[in-house]
């Protein structure tokens, strides 16, 4: 098939639930391409020379091949082929923002002057990973000659699984310390059923566990077992320790009963099952919730409470729609769902009654000024213009800091003012040497892919010292 010919190919649209079904469920809203879903998708690849969708990927997924492999129907080779550098594609296909990365770079989408129009790069991946997870296709690569080197990787979200992952392919011996009593960090607790499966992520592990990679549950690093203790036992350290301290606004009203972090918000739902009435675990089922923020824990959390049985689930914004930092698909599967959006609206005290419980809410209204450092055009307060709304559960989701405890186990740590810390940007070292570090811990709270292409670094960086090391000794 000529360029041509692929060029004027239209992009296969996504079978979906339907939204008036999928609001009283927690099933995966998206269905997945079929097998001729995904050639047709596949056959949309000009396969250009320079290849401008790899530069895009932040660990160096080599897309054309992968997508070649798909219309060649050598779907084994396929997935092969990205999990030579991405060992989560599985998560990777779901939730990474593929519009601002490799699907941006993407020739056919820059030729229709829309990104929308891109290969979708993505929902390949997905398919691939999903065919290999459906038929037990995965393959274990040979594991060379153990090194005799350990390291020890705290937390198991996507930077954490990335250098696990690398290392024990090198032939080093791998534990992951989690404190929760599940894998992933913020792939389990953070992104809801209906956006990522926990199968999936489970799966994921699952084959980690099958390369010889040793996970340690409900451990505590800094309580459970000192960092220092870890220090002495193992050759090198990685710390993945993610984003998990939220942000509140700091605004009257906070610490009433109802108001939840949209961490504490989703922690409950989606690890701990709430959104089962048969689970022991409590979560308020408000009727009426507002959700504060405009970013993809925002959208979670709104589309959460729906599912929780809110008669209204309301998403208050102090910027316009234009500056919302959330995905396009994301913030449209949440207004099919019936979320409602309000605006420059900015909350500035929460109401309660004498018993202590959320009441509702005290909102200023906002215009839009120059930019601000963030390149979004800063909100303004309109003076005089505010007003009381009802709720009875309120979330804040604005965003989550760097996790402190590690930090404050080893102090001798160099630490940003945001309480993130600080590392070579092509090692990953931080300034304790043979401890290194990536993710949210190191970024602030970004993306999966992000976080992995951080964990690809450090796993080069460990198997440079851990190598270094051991001819030094043999010497």
């Amino acid at each position: 098939m000529n360029a041509s010919t692929r060029f004027k190919l239209s992009p296969v649209v996504m079978p979906e639930q339907d939204p008036a079904e999928r609001v009283h469920n927690v099933r995966e809203v998206p269905l997945g391409f079929t097998p001729e879903m995904a050639l047709h998708e596949a056959q949309r690849c000009l396969h250009c020379t320079n290849q401008p969708c790899v530069e895009g990927c932040p660990v160096g997924v080599r897309i054309p091949e992968f997508i070649q492999a798909i219309e060649s129907g050598d779907y084994l080779a396929g997935i092969g082929i990205i999990k030579q550098t991405n060992l989560l594609p599985a998560v990777c296909g779901r939730v990474c923002p593929q519009e601002e990365q490799c699907q941006k770079n993407c020739t056919v989408g820059k030729a229709h002057r829309d990104v929308g129009q891109a290969v979708q790069i993505g929902q390949l991946e997905r398919f691939l990973a999903d065919w290999e997870r459906e038929n037990h296709a995965a393959v274990i690569p040979q594991i060379p000659f153990a090194s005799g080197r350990r390291v020890a990787v705290i937390g198991s979200g996507p930077a954490g699984l990335t250098v696990a992952g690398d290392l024990i392919k090198l032939g080093h011996a791998v534990t992951v310390f989690e404190a929760l009593h599940m894998p992933g960090g913020v792939l389990g607790y953070g992104i809801p059923e209906f956006r990522l499966p926990k199968e999936i992520v489970y799966a994921e592990v699952a084959y980690l566990t099958r390369l010889g990679v040793d996970f340690q549950y409900n451990m505590v690093i800094g309580k459970s077992l000192g960092v220092d203790e870890v220090r002495q036992s193992y050759d090198a350290v990685f710390i993945g320790s993610g984003a998990g301290l939220p942000n509140f606004l700091g605004i009257p009203g906070e610490s009433l009963l109802g108001v939840y972090s949209a961490n504490e918000y989703l922690t409950r739902a989606n690890l701990m099952h709430a959104y089962n009435e048969n689970s022991d675990t409590p979560i308020l089922r408000g009727k009426s919730v507002e959700v504060l923020g405009g970013g993809n824990v925002a959208m979670d959390s709104a589309r959460t409470a729906l599912r929780l049985g809110a008669l209204r689930a309301i998403v208050l914004y102090r910027r316009s729609e234009e500056e919302m930092p959330a995905r396009k698909e994301e913030y449209h599967h949440a207004v099919q769902e019936g979320v409602e959006f309000h605006f420059l609206q900015n909350p500035v005290k929460i109401l309660g009654n004498r018993e202590g419980w959320v009441t509702g809410l005290t909102v200023q209204k906002m215009q839009l000024g120059e930019p601000d450092a963030s390149g979004r055009r800063r909100p303004l307060p309109i003076a005089g213009q505010t007003s009381n709304v009802p709720a009875d559960v309120v979330v804040v989701a604005i965003g989550n800091n760097p996790n402190p405890l590690i930090p404050a186990a080893l102090p001798s740590l160099q630490m940003n003012r945001h309480g993130g810390i600080v590392t070579d940007e092509n090692t990953m070292e931080t300034s304790v040497p043979g401890v290194f570090a990536g993710g949210d811990i190191v970024l602030g709270a970004a993306t999966v892919i992000l976080a992995m292409g951080q964990g690809r670094k450090a796993a080069r960086a460990i198997h440079a010292l851990l190598t270094r090391t051991t001819e030094t000794a043999k010497g």
